[in-house]
């Protein structure tokens, strides 16, 4: 039996943002329309390390069969370790042998950068021109990424507490990116102007005031991942059209919206699935006044299709190693 197995540079060569975000539209779609085969993730906390490992299989007729472990240890930066880590194998959906191994960390980060990048290609106003990203990790660099990608943007304001952090950030992410990178003084001032926001932290309270977006906003909530953390705050939640990668999900993790639910600000019931915007089975943007807010947290079709295609063109590059066993 081969196996190849992919690094971060080959996902990164293999797996262009522009492929990654088409790869996001067709996997949601195949989510909301039913096709795909996807059990709950199943979360695993590690009290001793206060970290918390998810396993989330998934099978797409169109695109693959596969499964991820990742983990997310928020002690690790003090130990000098990234805090999110992970591997994503494919399987060959027609005998169920193990196909490839991919870096499942560089994989996380891309294919939520696209998620939000398809989400942003979908609601965000068309005449978008300024951005923001709170925070400066491995998430928010590909969220900048990903909304460069399908908006001409002229800015992007970017905060984060540690201005240190925010420097290394604008001067390793600006080469990658066509809009022009300007570290903000504050979340809300980062936010007053744009067009476009990404919150990409791992804060359990609000990280801006909703009250200060403006209409016609669209915003990306992809760093929470528990019921008990609200990365975005109810007064955005109330303002928006709510949008998810799956409702399920966000139900049993998004605390950005369940805690709006359970004070009576948001029903489930008006939330609409990615994949059915995707689908056209249910409208996105309805007007340009309209605020939109997308809350990811995240789905196994997205890793199996980001992994998919990005073994596709492996094959073609010649990318990656093969051992056999």
């Amino acid at each position: 039996m081969q196996l190849i197995l992919l690094s971060a540079a080959d996902l990164r060569t293999a797996l262009p943002m522009a492929a990654a975000i088409a790869a996001m539209k067709a996997a949601f779609a195949e989510l909301s329309t039913g096709r795909a085969v996807v059990p709950l993730r199943v979360p695993l906390p590690v009290a001793a390390a206060e970290g918390l490992s998810l396993f989330m299989p998934a099978y797409l007729p169109s695109l693959g069969l596969g499964a991820k472990i990742v983990s997310v240890f928020p002690r690790n930066p003090a130990l000098g370790r990234p805090m999110i880590n992970g591997l994503v194998i494919l399987l060959d959906p027609a005998t169920g042998e193990p196909a490839a191994l991919c870096d499942g960390t560089f994989l996380t980060a891309w294919r939520t950068g696209a998620g939000a990048g398809a989400a942003t290609d979908l609601l965000a106003r068309p005449d978008a021109r300024v951005g923001a990203v709170i925070g400066c990790g491995a998430q928010a660099r590909t969220q900048a990424l990903a909304i460069d990608t399908v908006r001409a943007l002229d800015l992007i304001h970017v905060y984060a507490p540690t201005a240190a952090h925010v420097a290394r950030f604008v001067a390793e992410v600006q080469p990658e990116l066509k809009a022009r990178l300007v570290a903000a003084p504050s979340a809300d001032a980062a936010v007053a102007e744009a067009d476009i926001i990404c919150a990409a932290t791992t804060a359990s309270r609000p990280v801006f005031d909703g009250r200060r977006l403006k209409p016609g906003a669209h915003v990306n909530g992809v760093g929470n991942y528990t019921l008990a953390m609200q990365e975005v705050d109810a007064v955005t939640v109330a303002r928006a059209s709510i949008f998810v990668d799956a409702r399920a999900g966000a139900l049993a993790e998004a605390g950005d919206l369940v805690i709006p639910m359970q004070a009576g600000l948001t029903d489930p019931a008006a939330w609409t699935e990615l994949g059915e915007v995707v689908a056209g089975l249910r409208p996105g943007r309805q007007s340009p006044a309209e605020l939109t807010f997308f809350k990811s947290v995240g789905n196994a079709v997205q890793d199996v299709a980001a992994a998919a295609v990005a073994l596709q063109a492996a094959r073609r590059l010649g990318l990656g190693q093969t051992v056999e066993f």
